[in-house]
């Protein structure tokens, strides 16, 4: 472990053994597994970045691939990517099982077998993890752009519960419009209004690139501008703090904060579509327990900083 990092990692864990911590917050009791925990993130990273860990062998099967998959590359790239020629190496966001369940609640209310057009495949990592929670009552197919740069792990879906086809999705028959991180600069909606999918489901982000000046996804007009046949029915933002890594693990890359949103839109003549109610709690991505334990550190620093102990 890194000696700036290994630092902060003692002090976190003596801070979560104080009474006063833990009656500010009972949670922040899996704080004192701090070192131990993030000695075995710190393994994960360098084996990912080794191209040692099972995410780089498309030959494995998919719930293999994505066992342990750090959540560091889920934000950042791998350091050999070269920008000009891939893209993200994994992809642009982390998703968050829960959000994929509940995007799929809305789905299958759609008919009996929808047909879901994951619009912007890239290496069907996303669109995976969606046909997943189907059971293998909905098709997931996904669609790539010949214009976009090809993820650094080109091919990264399940061969099981996914497939690709080729062409345009005006091609395609479908239900559902997954429009995950839709391209910069693109308003892909006035084609899917076209198509007159039941249901159109948008994940994307307002943020500027600050390098460039336009929008990491879609346009002004992409999300929000639908006509009167769509009405919103479901919305949710995901924050990603500023410096989630950096933070706590002072080795580890800065970041800018970003919000993600999820807006779902049905199609008016879909009647009766039962709102998602949280269930039995479903188990989180491998990489949402390094999200809570980051999480939970940013709130123990707040926590202290309120009450006026710098840290």
């Amino acid at each position: 472990m890194f000696l700036r990092t290994l630092g902060t990692m003692k002090f976190i864990t003596k801070m979560a053994e104080e009474p006063n911590m833990h009656n500010a917050n009972p949670n922040f009791e899996v704080l004192k597994d701090m070192e131990s925990f993030t000695e075995e993130m710190f393994n994960q990273i360098i084996a990912f970045q080794e191209k040692q860990h099972p995410a780089w062998d498309n030959s494995l099967p998919f719930a293999e691939r994505i066992r342990n998959l750090p959540l560091h590359y889920l934000v950042f790239s791998a350091a050999d990517r070269d920008p000009a020629t891939h893209g993200p190496t994994v992809a642009h966001y982390y998703p968050l099982r829960e959000e994929i369940i509940k995007i799929m609640h809305y789905a299958k209310q759609v008919t009996e077998r929808p047909v879901i057009c994951d619009l912007h495949a890239r290496n069907g990592f996303i669109g995976s993890l969606l046909a997943r929670e189907g059971g293998g009552n909905a098709k997931v197919i996904g669609l790539r752009h010949d214009d976009e740069k090809p993820n650094q792990i080109e091919e990264f879906f399940d061969r099981d519960s996914y497939e690709f086809q080729n062409g345009s999705h005006e091609q395609l028959n479908y239900d559902v419009a997954f429009s995950s991180w839709m391209p910069s600069g693109k308003n892909v909606t006035t084609s899917i209004i076209e198509k007159n999918p039941k249901l159109i489901v948008y994940i994307y982000t307002n943020h500027i690139d600050n390098i460039s000046g336009k929008r990491q996804t879609g346009t002004d007009a992409s999300f929000t501008e639908l006509p009167d046949q769509y009405k919103l029915i479901e919305k949710w933002t995901t924050t990603r703090p500023k410096d989630l890594f950096h933070e706590i693990w002072p080795d580890l890359t800065p970041s800018l904060e970003e919000k993600r949103h999820v807006r779902i839109y049905a199609h008016t003549s879909l009647k009766d579509i039962a709102p998602y109610k949280t269930a039995i709690p479903c188990t989180p991505y491998d990489w949402e327990k390094e999200l809570q334990m980051a999480t939970l550190a940013h709130q123990a620093k707040q926590s202290l900083r309120n009450r006026g102990i710098e840290v």
